[in-house]
């Protein structure tokens, strides 16, 4: 959610972190702010609401000079979007820190440090924390211990860059529930709380452990765990490209991810797949005798990886004939749970950083699981680091808000996982290679899906107007119109909402009017005629239909119904190809209707917090 860049070098670090801080825009955010020790005792600020480019401008207009800073892009929790609110935080001119995540216990240590003499500037509860870290350097520690000391009194979650007025020789990072990372230079030395914020100056890092905390100079990184032990975490090499987060061609990041999905499912097949089966040790070596002993699958996320989650559960119960349960992250984290015997725990997440998600992973390992597995985009991420087995859905960096290219790989991973469980259980040979060889076929038809793109920014003319949308499916197909209503609210802002079709006459029918468009997705399944009767009443009650389907559906455009053709397919894919016009068809309303595409209001790409 916020953004974290620091530096500590020879050169000057402002133009550092302000790109820094633009290449985590993607994020989302509501201000930002910097932080340069120009020397000692003397540091200067600058904070602004909106984009980075409101800041750098800021700072173009009073540079910032000096080689020690912080910088930071907010999205509000506590206390309104407002420059008093904005990191980083400064505490008597002594001390300056930014931080990502919650903490929950601000109001006992506000009323605390209030009773001390303490005025605050914020409603933020990070001020809390400059106080804190300010009360121990006063006190006589020097700022690792006073950042060690302060943090120990704080509940919740936390990645914080911490500098003292007085040391410029030394910048302080500390990481507890909130993602932190340390670039590695020669003669300097960064962080952020994602590796793409670094990618002009370094490639490569370190990725620090709940509970560490590090004293970071230009030439070295020391490192101490939760206990107080000093530890050596590796340095890693990214291979991520320092363009990947760039848009080239494309009007924007969530168009050219669209448009990416071909190549990053064929990425996430690639090496997974020997002649028509799929290679089990591709989970992790492992996994072959676990997978044996499975006997029911959880599976737990959130927003578009649940969805991923509900139509792995089709596939999970028709293909492998286990037992599937699939939870809201967060929720599950609150309520008890009976633990199926021997089964696996499954986690999605396009970061690997979802605060409910990475929770109730956390709680599966203390109850009982046969095993976890983490789906992810991520490597490095901690919900990989903590996981039993592993596969990675090689999306590459997906920098819109709206997910798309995460979203149709995690389809994959689920799908790989499907059949790989079904090979122990239920399917025989002919049959995982029947479904291989249709997985094989999934680039080349979403190709054919892309070549609509027209015909669809010219359909979402007919949404520009409207206020509320209705998106029906029936089985595996119900959670795509899930996806296709929640990407239509979070991009172009109509409300819109999914029903199973056949739910219409208990309730929603109410709704119906030539005024609320309803979408409807029609694969050419044991369903159809179903849906088909669905889709009349909606006719009936004059409601506007604009349904996709591909060509082996017999239905005719008609007043009333606009039918879009997709490439005819099979029922094990069909969730993978019509997500595409679903994606096409928000994006271009959206568009059309002026919004910001790749960062829509009050939303951030990974939500580290509760």
């Amino acid at each position: 959610m916020c953004g974290i860049v620091g530096a500590i070098a020879q050169r000057p670090v402002a133009a550092i972190l302000l790109e820094g801080l633009r290449r985590l825009e993607y994020r989302g955010y509501d201000s930002a702010g910097i932080a340069v020790l120009e020397s000692p005792g003397k540091l200067n600020r600058a904070r602004t609401l909106g984009k980075v480019a409101r800041l750098a401008e800021e700072v173009a207009a009073h540079p910032l000079p000096g080689t020690l800073g912080i910088a930071h892009t907010r999205w509000a929790t506590h206390g309104e979007p407002a420059v008093r609110n904005a990191h980083p935080h400064i505490c008597r001119d002594r001390c300056a820190l930014v931080h990502n995540g919650i903490i929950e216990n601000h109001e006992e240590l506000r009323r605390e440090q209030r009773a001390a003499g303490h005025r605050f500037t914020s409603e933020t509860d990070t001020e809390v924390v400059v106080h804190a870290v300010y009360d121990e350097l006063v006190g006589g520690y020097p700022l690792i211990e006073a950042v060690r000391r302060a943090a120990a009194r704080m509940t919740g979650a936390y990645a914080l860059a911490v500098l003292d007025f007085q040391d410029p020789e030394h910048l302080v990072v500390a990481r507890q529930g909130s993602p932190l990372v340390i670039g590695v230079g020669f003669g300097e030395h960064f962080v952020a709380s994602d590796v793409f914020a670094l990618l002009p100056v370094t490639h490569r890092f370190i990725f620090l452990e709940e509970g560490d905390i590090a004293e970071i100079t230009r030439e070295s990184v020391r490192i101490w765990d939760r206990k107080g032990e000093p530890v050596t975490r590796p340095v890693k090499e990214s291979a991520v490209a320092s363009d990947s987060a760039e848009r080239g061609a494309y009007r924007h990041f969530m168009l050219k991810e669209i448009f990416e999905q071909p190549r990053a499912i064929a990425d996430t097949l690639d090496g997974r797949l020997l002649g028509n089966r799929v290679v089990p040790e591709a989970f992790g070596n492992a996994a072959p005798d676990l997978f044996a002993s499975i006997q029911a699958v959880t599976i737990v996320a959130c927003g578009t990886s649940y969805h991923a989650g509900l139509v792995a559960r089709y596939w999970m119960e028709s293909l492998a004939g286990l037992p599937c349960n699939v939870e809201v992250a967060s929720e599950y984290r609150y309520r008890r749970h009976v633990v199926p015997q021997s089964a696996l725990f499954v986690t999605i997440s396009q970061s690997g950083e979802t605060a409910d998600t990475l929770a109730a992973l956390r709680i599966a390992k203390e109850t009982g699981y046969a095993a976890t597995l983490a789906i992810c985009n991520v490597p490095e991420s901690s919900l990989v680091r903590e996981s039993d087995l592993v596969l990675l859905t090689r999306a590459g960096p997906e920098i819109g808000v709206a997910s798309t290219k995460a979203f149709t790989t995690q389809l994959m991973a689920l799908l790989l996982l499907t059949v790989t469980l079904g090979r122990f259980h239920r399917l025989d040979q002919a049959q995982e290679e029947r479904l291989v060889a249709l997985m094989r076929t999934v680039p080349a038809k979403m190709e054919q899906v892309l070549a609509l793109d027209a015909p669809i920014a010219t359909l979402a003319e007919q949404f520009v107007d409207k206020q509320h949308t209705l998106f029906l499916g029936r089985g595996e197909l119900y959670p795509i119109a899930m996806e296709g209503a929640l990407k239509l609210k979070e991009i172009s802002y109509i409300h819109a909402e999914a029903y199973p079709a056949g739910e219409l006459k208990h309730g929603p029918l109410a709704l119906i009017d030539e005024d609320m468009p309803v979408v409807a997705v029609a694969a050419n399944n044991a369903l159809l005629e179903k849906l088909k009767s669905n889709l009349e009443e909606v006719r009936a009650r004059g409601g506007q239909l604009f349904v996709f389907a591909d060509f082996q559906v017999p239905l005719q455009e008609a007043a009333g119904i606009t039918v879009i053709r997709l490439p005819e397919t099979d029922d094990l894919i069909d969730p993978l190809i019509f997500t595409i016009p679903m994606q096409l068809l928000a994006y271009h309303v959206a568009v059309l209707k002026g919004t910001d595409v790749d960062q829509p209001r009050n939303l951030a790409k990974s939500v580290t917090v509760e």
